[in-house]
């Protein structure tokens, strides 16, 4: 049986992570683990020189990111309004 190597198993905790991401009800939870999956699809894919899965997850991970920062903008001014 061969080994499993580190960038396999990169590749393997990135698809668990997006599969994850996707069971989540909570979007800040959903985003959250959605970008650490990215961010390891990113290594992963740079990794094997597949630079189409490098560069299609780091646009994802930069979304989520956006997204992140806009929710989080939004609870700090619906916060900020009701004092």
């Amino acid at each position: 049986m061969e080994a499993v190597n580190t960038i396999e198993i990169i590749g393997y905790a990135a698809s668990v992570m997006v599969a994850i991401s996707l069971m989540m009800k909570d979007i800040i939870w959903l985003r959250c683990l959605n970008f650490a999956g990215c961010s390891l699809f990113v290594i992963y894919g740079a990794s094997i020189e597949a630079w189409p899965v490098a560069g299609m997850n780091a646009f994802v991970a930069c979304i989520n990111i956006y997204h992140l920062l806009k929710l989080y903008r939004t609870r700090n001014q619906v916060a900020l309004s009701a004092e």
